[in-house]
Protein backbone atom coordinates (compact mmCIF):
# COMPACT_ATOMS: atom_id res chain seq x y z
CA UNK A 1 0.00 0.00 0.00
CA UNK A 2 1.19 3.58 -1.03
CA UNK A 3 1.77 5.47 2.42
CA UNK A 4 0.41 8.96 1.18
CA UNK A 5 1.65 10.40 4.42
CA UNK A 6 4.44 8.99 6.57
CA UNK A 7 7.06 10.17 9.40
CA UNK A 8 9.93 10.35 7.47
CA UNK A 9 13.71 11.28 7.77
CA UNK A 10 15.39 14.87 6.37
CA UNK A 11 18.12 13.24 4.77
CA UNK A 12 19.81 15.90 3.44
CA UNK A 13 19.38 20.01 3.57
CA UNK A 14 20.80 21.50 0.41
CA UNK A 15 20.75 25.45 -0.62
CA UNK A 16 19.16 26.55 -3.80
CA UNK A 17 20.62 29.00 -6.17
CA UNK A 18 19.53 32.36 -5.50
CA UNK A 19 17.11 31.56 -3.03
CA UNK A 20 17.63 32.76 0.60
CA UNK A 21 14.60 31.80 1.85
CA UNK A 22 14.26 28.11 0.60
CA UNK A 23 16.32 24.81 0.94
CA UNK A 24 16.00 22.22 -0.64
CA UNK A 25 14.98 18.79 1.17
CA UNK A 26 15.95 15.10 0.26
CA UNK A 27 12.99 13.01 1.75
CA UNK A 28 13.13 9.27 1.08
CA UNK A 29 14.37 9.93 -2.19
CA UNK A 30 11.88 12.69 -3.52
CA UNK A 31 13.43 16.24 -3.55
CA UNK A 32 11.00 18.90 -1.93
CA UNK A 33 11.45 23.15 -1.53
CA UNK A 34 10.87 23.93 2.27
CA UNK A 35 11.21 26.98 4.13
CA UNK A 36 14.91 28.05 5.37
CA UNK A 37 15.45 26.71 9.08
CA UNK A 38 12.11 25.10 9.34
CA UNK A 39 13.92 21.81 10.06
CA UNK A 40 17.22 19.93 10.45
CA UNK A 41 18.52 17.52 8.69
CA UNK A 42 18.10 14.23 10.45
CA UNK A 43 15.24 15.92 12.10
CA UNK A 44 11.71 13.39 11.78
CA UNK A 45 9.06 15.35 9.89
CA UNK A 46 5.52 14.43 8.31
CA UNK A 47 6.30 13.64 4.93
CA UNK A 48 2.88 14.02 2.15
CA UNK A 49 3.77 12.35 -0.97
CA UNK A 50 2.11 14.29 -4.15
CA UNK A 51 -1.20 13.48 -5.31
CA UNK A 52 -2.66 13.18 -1.50
CA UNK A 53 -5.81 14.97 -0.71
CA UNK A 54 -5.10 16.79 2.71
CA UNK A 55 -8.34 17.16 4.77
CA UNK A 56 -9.85 21.09 5.22
CA UNK A 57 -8.18 21.62 8.60
CA UNK A 58 -6.71 25.31 9.64
CA UNK A 59 -3.14 23.57 9.70
CA UNK A 60 -3.85 22.87 6.20
CA UNK A 61 -5.71 25.92 4.52
CA UNK A 62 -3.16 27.27 2.56
CA UNK A 63 -3.77 24.19 0.03
CA UNK A 64 -7.56 25.29 -0.57
CA UNK A 65 -6.75 27.19 -3.57
CA UNK A 66 -5.13 23.93 -5.03
CA UNK A 67 -8.22 21.73 -3.95
CA UNK A 68 -6.13 20.35 -1.23
CA UNK A 69 -4.50 18.57 -3.54
CA UNK A 70 -0.30 17.94 -3.10
CA UNK A 71 0.78 18.33 -6.80
CA UNK A 72 4.20 18.63 -7.93
CA UNK A 73 5.56 22.30 -8.92
CA UNK A 74 8.44 24.06 -9.71
CA UNK A 75 10.06 26.91 -7.09
CA UNK A 76 12.82 28.99 -8.15
CA UNK A 77 14.03 26.32 -10.69
CA UNK A 78 14.23 23.54 -8.33
CA UNK A 79 11.39 20.85 -8.60
CA UNK A 80 9.15 19.70 -5.40
CA UNK A 81 7.22 16.73 -5.26
CA UNK A 82 5.33 16.37 -1.70
CA UNK A 83 5.55 18.64 1.33
CA UNK A 84 6.84 18.57 5.16
CA UNK A 85 5.25 19.30 8.06
CA UNK A 86 6.06 19.41 11.41
CA UNK A 87 5.55 16.36 13.54
CA UNK A 88 3.32 18.85 16.04
CA UNK A 89 0.47 17.96 13.08
CA UNK A 90 -0.25 14.80 14.49
CA UNK A 91 -2.24 14.12 16.84
CA UNK A 92 -1.76 13.52 20.63
CA UNK A 93 -0.95 10.02 20.83
CA UNK A 94 0.33 9.36 17.94
CA UNK A 95 3.17 7.18 17.95
CA UNK A 96 6.90 8.55 16.37
CA UNK A 97 8.63 6.41 14.39
CA UNK A 98 10.36 6.56 11.17
CA UNK A 99 8.28 5.04 8.42
CA UNK A 100 4.88 4.96 10.02
CA UNK A 101 2.07 5.31 7.70
CA UNK A 102 -0.02 8.66 9.09
CA UNK A 103 -2.28 8.05 6.19
CA UNK A 104 -5.30 7.47 7.92
CA UNK A 105 -4.46 9.26 11.20
CA UNK A 106 -4.32 12.39 9.44
CA UNK A 107 -7.61 11.91 6.94
CA UNK A 108 -5.56 11.58 3.69
CA UNK A 109 -7.08 10.28 0.65
CA UNK A 110 -5.13 9.86 -2.66
CA UNK A 111 -6.35 12.06 -5.66
CA UNK A 112 -8.74 10.00 -8.38
CA UNK A 113 -8.99 11.79 -11.71
CA UNK A 114 -12.34 11.55 -13.10
CA UNK A 115 -13.54 8.32 -15.76
CA UNK A 116 -14.94 9.67 -18.42
CA UNK A 117 -18.38 7.92 -19.82
CA UNK A 118 -16.59 5.90 -22.39
CA UNK A 119 -14.51 4.39 -19.91
CA UNK A 120 -16.82 4.08 -16.99
CA UNK A 121 -19.16 0.87 -18.00
CA UNK A 122 -21.32 -1.44 -16.09
CA UNK A 123 -19.72 -3.16 -13.21
CA UNK A 124 -20.29 -7.11 -13.52
CA UNK A 125 -18.13 -7.48 -10.15
CA UNK A 126 -15.00 -6.30 -8.64
CA UNK A 127 -11.76 -7.12 -9.99
CA UNK A 128 -10.61 -10.55 -10.02
CA UNK A 129 -9.41 -12.34 -6.98
CA UNK A 130 -7.06 -14.01 -9.36
CA UNK A 131 -5.18 -11.60 -10.57
CA UNK A 132 -3.33 -8.74 -8.80
CA UNK A 133 -4.10 -4.71 -10.02
CA UNK A 134 -1.74 -3.14 -11.79
CA UNK A 135 -0.14 -0.40 -9.35
CA UNK A 136 3.39 0.05 -9.80
CA UNK A 137 5.67 1.55 -6.76
CA UNK A 138 7.44 5.04 -7.52
CA UNK A 139 10.99 4.67 -7.35
CA UNK A 140 11.58 7.16 -4.66
CA UNK A 141 10.25 4.91 -2.21
CA UNK A 142 12.45 1.71 -3.17
CA UNK A 143 16.26 2.77 -1.93
CA UNK A 144 16.81 -0.39 -0.11
CA UNK A 145 15.30 -2.84 -3.34
CA UNK A 146 17.43 -0.65 -5.73
CA UNK A 147 20.83 -1.52 -3.51
CA UNK A 148 19.73 -5.29 -3.59
CA UNK A 149 19.33 -5.13 -6.97
CA UNK A 150 22.43 -2.77 -8.24
CA UNK A 151 23.81 -3.98 -11.73
CA UNK A 152 20.49 -6.62 -12.09
CA UNK A 153 19.67 -6.73 -16.19
CA UNK A 154 16.29 -5.21 -16.76
CA UNK A 155 14.14 -4.13 -19.63
CA UNK A 156 13.09 -0.24 -19.46
CA UNK A 157 9.79 0.40 -21.17
CA UNK A 158 8.04 4.10 -21.28
CA UNK A 159 5.01 4.62 -19.10
CA UNK A 160 2.12 5.30 -21.04
CA UNK A 161 -0.29 7.51 -20.11
CA UNK A 162 -3.83 6.12 -19.79
CA UNK A 163 -6.00 4.08 -18.63
CA UNK A 164 -5.14 0.22 -17.37
CA UNK A 165 -6.84 -2.50 -18.96
CA UNK A 166 -7.05 -6.05 -18.02
CA UNK A 167 -8.04 -8.98 -20.19
CA UNK A 168 -8.09 -12.57 -19.20
CA UNK A 169 -8.95 -16.26 -20.32
CA UNK A 170 -9.93 -18.58 -17.61
CA UNK A 171 -10.96 -21.92 -18.78
CA UNK A 172 -12.59 -20.54 -21.54
CA UNK A 173 -14.36 -18.04 -19.75
CA UNK A 174 -13.03 -13.96 -21.43
CA UNK A 175 -13.28 -11.32 -18.91
CA UNK A 176 -12.57 -7.83 -19.42
CA UNK A 177 -11.19 -5.40 -16.60
CA UNK A 178 -10.86 -1.87 -16.14
CA UNK A 179 -8.27 -0.85 -13.15
CA UNK A 180 -10.73 -1.46 -10.38
CA UNK A 181 -13.50 -3.83 -11.48
CA UNK A 182 -14.58 -6.64 -14.46
CA UNK A 183 -17.12 -5.03 -16.90
CA UNK A 184 -20.37 -6.39 -18.39
CA UNK A 185 -20.30 -6.59 -22.55
CA UNK A 186 -21.60 -3.40 -23.58
CA UNK A 187 -21.01 -2.18 -26.99
CA UNK A 188 -20.62 1.58 -25.69
CA UNK A 189 -17.60 0.89 -23.50
CA UNK A 190 -14.25 1.63 -24.93
CA UNK A 191 -12.41 -1.65 -22.85
CA UNK A 192 -15.15 -3.93 -24.92
CA UNK A 193 -14.47 -2.21 -28.32
CA UNK A 194 -11.05 -2.34 -28.07
CA UNK A 195 -11.15 -5.51 -27.29
CA UNK A 196 -13.20 -6.73 -30.31
CA UNK A 197 -10.72 -4.20 -32.69
CA UNK A 198 -7.83 -6.04 -31.26
CA UNK A 199 -9.81 -10.04 -31.90
CA UNK A 200 -8.33 -10.44 -28.28
CA UNK A 201 -11.07 -12.92 -26.90
CA UNK A 202 -10.34 -14.96 -29.90
CA UNK A 203 -6.04 -14.65 -29.65
CA UNK A 204 -6.64 -16.03 -26.32
CA UNK A 205 -9.14 -18.86 -27.17
CA UNK A 206 -6.87 -19.63 -29.99
CA UNK A 207 -3.69 -19.56 -27.80
CA UNK A 208 -4.91 -22.06 -25.22
CA UNK A 209 -3.68 -20.78 -21.86
CA UNK A 210 -5.11 -19.37 -18.64
CA UNK A 211 -3.39 -15.84 -18.95
CA UNK A 212 -4.25 -12.26 -18.60
CA UNK A 213 -3.01 -9.28 -20.47
CA UNK A 214 -2.72 -6.15 -18.84
CA UNK A 215 -1.93 -3.41 -20.69
CA UNK A 216 -3.03 0.62 -20.92
CA UNK A 217 -5.73 1.87 -23.22
CA UNK A 218 -4.77 5.06 -25.00
CA UNK A 219 -6.00 6.98 -27.67
CA UNK A 220 -9.37 9.31 -28.27
CA UNK A 221 -11.22 10.21 -25.57
CA UNK A 222 -8.26 8.86 -23.25
CA UNK A 223 -6.68 11.14 -20.75
CA UNK A 224 -6.45 14.11 -23.29
CA UNK A 225 -5.01 11.42 -25.85
CA UNK A 226 -1.99 13.31 -25.50
CA UNK A 227 -0.49 10.86 -28.14
CA UNK A 228 -2.62 12.36 -30.57
CA UNK A 229 -4.10 8.93 -32.16
CA UNK A 230 -7.34 8.10 -33.66
CA UNK A 231 -9.47 5.92 -32.68
CA UNK A 232 -8.73 4.14 -29.31
CA UNK A 233 -5.95 0.67 -28.67
CA UNK A 234 -4.15 -0.64 -26.00
CA UNK A 235 -0.72 -1.41 -25.19
CA UNK A 236 0.91 -4.17 -23.51
CA UNK A 237 3.17 -4.31 -20.39
CA UNK A 238 2.09 -7.62 -18.62
CA UNK A 239 1.69 -11.63 -18.99
CA UNK A 240 0.05 -13.25 -15.82
CA UNK A 241 -0.16 -16.83 -16.01
CA UNK A 242 -3.43 -17.19 -13.96
CA UNK A 243 -2.91 -21.57 -13.32
CA UNK A 244 0.99 -20.55 -12.04
CA UNK A 245 0.20 -17.43 -10.01
CA UNK A 246 2.92 -15.78 -11.78
CA UNK A 247 3.88 -13.27 -14.05
CA UNK A 248 6.03 -14.09 -16.67
CA UNK A 249 9.68 -13.40 -17.95
CA UNK A 250 10.65 -10.59 -19.77
CA UNK A 251 11.40 -13.70 -22.86
CA UNK A 252 7.96 -15.28 -22.56
CA UNK A 253 6.43 -11.76 -22.49
CA UNK A 254 7.63 -10.89 -26.03
CA UNK A 255 7.43 -14.28 -27.08
CA UNK A 256 3.83 -14.78 -26.31
CA UNK A 257 2.52 -11.17 -27.37
CA UNK A 258 4.09 -11.65 -30.74
CA UNK A 259 2.02 -15.04 -31.28
CA UNK A 260 -0.81 -13.43 -30.37
CA UNK A 261 -0.07 -10.32 -32.69
CA UNK A 262 -0.45 -7.68 -29.74
CA UNK A 263 1.47 -4.36 -29.49
CA UNK A 264 3.57 -4.18 -26.23
CA UNK A 265 4.46 -0.80 -24.64
CA UNK A 266 7.22 0.83 -26.53
CA UNK A 267 10.53 -0.75 -25.04
CA UNK A 268 13.49 1.51 -24.75
CA UNK A 269 15.96 -1.17 -23.36
CA UNK A 270 16.63 -4.42 -22.86
CA UNK A 271 19.78 -5.00 -21.32
CA UNK A 272 19.94 -2.50 -18.80
CA UNK A 273 21.98 -2.70 -15.92
CA UNK A 274 19.94 -1.12 -12.76
CA UNK A 275 21.05 1.75 -10.99
CA UNK A 276 20.62 2.11 -7.49
CA UNK A 277 20.57 6.04 -7.73
CA UNK A 278 17.17 7.28 -7.66
CA UNK A 279 18.19 11.09 -9.30
CA UNK A 280 19.69 8.88 -11.86
CA UNK A 281 16.50 7.26 -12.72
CA UNK A 282 14.27 10.01 -12.31
CA UNK A 283 16.68 11.95 -15.07
CA UNK A 284 15.91 8.89 -17.16
CA UNK A 285 12.92 9.49 -16.93
CA UNK A 286 13.10 13.01 -18.40
CA UNK A 287 11.77 11.99 -22.50
CA UNK A 288 9.97 12.76 -24.74
CA UNK A 289 7.46 10.20 -25.81
CA UNK A 290 8.08 7.82 -28.34
CA UNK A 291 4.72 7.60 -29.65
CA UNK A 292 4.81 11.50 -30.40
CA UNK A 293 7.59 13.13 -29.98
CA UNK A 294 5.95 16.59 -28.96
CA UNK A 295 4.70 15.59 -25.77
CA UNK A 296 6.47 14.59 -22.93
CA UNK A 297 6.99 10.87 -22.00
CA UNK A 298 4.97 9.62 -18.60
CA UNK A 299 8.16 8.41 -17.22
CA UNK A 300 9.66 4.90 -17.64
CA UNK A 301 8.92 1.22 -15.73
CA UNK A 302 12.04 -0.99 -14.70
CA UNK A 303 11.82 -4.61 -14.03
CA UNK A 304 14.34 -7.58 -14.42
CA UNK A 305 14.49 -9.74 -17.31
CA UNK A 306 13.35 -13.14 -14.94
CA UNK A 307 10.70 -11.97 -12.75
CA UNK A 308 12.18 -11.27 -9.23
CA UNK A 309 10.04 -10.58 -5.57
CA UNK A 310 11.00 -9.50 -2.29
CA UNK A 311 9.44 -10.03 1.08
CA UNK A 312 7.24 -6.78 1.82
CA UNK A 313 7.85 -5.15 -1.11
CA UNK A 314 6.15 -7.98 -3.98
CA UNK A 315 7.44 -8.06 -7.44
CA UNK A 316 10.11 -5.94 -8.08
CA UNK A 317 8.69 -3.32 -10.48
CA UNK A 318 8.83 0.17 -10.91
CA UNK A 319 7.91 3.75 -12.05
CA UNK A 320 9.63 6.42 -12.67
CA UNK A 321 7.62 9.55 -13.41
CA UNK A 322 9.13 12.20 -15.20
CA UNK A 323 8.90 15.22 -13.02
CA UNK A 324 8.19 17.26 -16.23
CA UNK A 325 5.26 15.74 -17.15
CA UNK A 326 3.86 16.33 -14.25
CA UNK A 327 5.05 19.80 -14.30
CA UNK A 328 3.08 20.40 -17.84
CA UNK A 329 -0.20 17.75 -17.08
CA UNK A 330 -0.49 17.63 -13.65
Amino acid sequence: MRKLASIQKIKALDPIPDADAIMRATVLGWELVVKKDEFKEGELCVYCEIDSILPNKPEFEFLKPRGMRIRTIRLRGQISQGICFPLSVLPEGTPIEEDLDVTDVLGVIKYEPPIPAMLAGVMKSTFPSFIPKTDETRVQVLQKTLDKYQNEKCFVTEKLDGSSVTYYLRDEVFGVCSRNMELEADDENTFWAVARTLNVEEKLKSFGRNIALQGELIGEGVQGNKYALKGQTARFFNIYDIDKSAYVDFNEFESILKTLDLPSVPILETDYALSNDIHTLIEKSKMRSTLNDKVWAEGIVIRPLEERHERNVGRVSFKAINPEFLLKYE
